[in-house]
């Protein structure tokens, strides 16, 4: 299925040019294609190598922790599509680096700069330390699974500073399992097609009057964790669903959904609770 085309929301492109942070990404790669729908120029960026600029690209290399090189980074775009710094669960550091200090860094030149809208790329892990038998929407205080999951609540929390105080409007995305197959009992419940996430990139780009919102990335799965009523004002409405992939999951035994001494099957956090920052008792 080919990803949805802007015809579904406007009959031009919305804006003269975005930029969009994580570009060089496993999900930035594949969404690299699909943002061209949404403005005239699409400025990709990332820390590592991007490639050269197609027609209607332009290419920068920024490191998120440089305030100046975020601020040029930033001029002359019409909104910006976040998805950029670490995106797995590693030490502090790198973590601080592109998810914290390089938010501030985006946040200030974003205000400065008068740029009006964010698509922030939030995460499911935000919630992680959420039971797999709990039922989670916008309005529950975040759990987060590890400092990943702890640097996206630092950016939902930020970007909702600079609404309250700037009226900088931002739709974060909690995006849950976005890969071609979904493979485990997890990926069924979180999974999230890519002609799904370019639908949702269009709703939160274009539907006036986002204010601060907070919407989960999941396709329509049987048996999903995540109720979406506070954002169903951007009248997001997947096509895909996980159903399809539940046979061959539920056929190879790769995990046992009834047993909860496994914290990756209780807890919606999954593996990173494995990968994540270690405590002594």
């Amino acid at each position: 299925m080919a990803a949805p085309m802007l015809s579904l929301f406007l009959m031009t492109k919305p804006f003269k040019r975005i930029l969009f942070t994580g570009a060089a990404g496993g999900l930035g790669k594949r969404l690299r294609p699909h943002l061209k729908q949404f403005a005239d120029i699409v400025r990709l960026a990332d820390l590592a190598e991007i490639g050269p600029a197609g027609p209607g690209e332009e290419v920068v290399q920024c490191d998120l922790a440089d305030r100046e090189a975020v601020m040029k980074m930033c001029e002359g775009v019409d909104a910006i599509v976040h998805f950029g710094g670490v995106s797995t669960e590693v030490e502090f550091d790198p973590i601080m680096q592109g998810n914290i200090l390089g938010m501030v860094n985006l946040y200030e030149a974003v205000h400065k700069l008068g740029i009006r809208r964010v698509v922030f790329a939030s995460s499911n892990h935000t919630m992680g330390m959420y039971k797999t038998t709990e039922t989670v929407d916008a309005s529950m205080p975040p759990r987060p699974d590890g400092y990943y999951g702890l640097s996206k609540v630092f950016g939902e929390q930020l970007s909702r500073f600079y609404w309250d105080r700037f009226g900088i409007e931002t739709v974060c995305l909690r995006i849950g399992y976005c890969f071609p197959e979904p493979t485990t009992h997890r990926q069924l419940a979180t999974w999230l097609s890519l002609d799904d996430l370019v639908q949702l990139l269009g709703r939160s780009l274009v539907t006036p009057r986002v204010g601060h919102t907070i919407a989960f990335g999941v396709s329509d799965n049987p048996g999903k964790w995540w109720d979406d009523r506070h954002s169903r004002f951007l009248a997001y409405k997947p096509k895909d669903s996980s159903i399809r992939f539940s046979e061959a999951v539920y056929a190879s035994g790769v995990d046992r959904i009834d047993d909860m001494d496994d914290l990756t099957l209780k807890y919606q956090g999954g593996l990173f609770l494995h990968n994540g920052p270690k405590y002594k008792s």
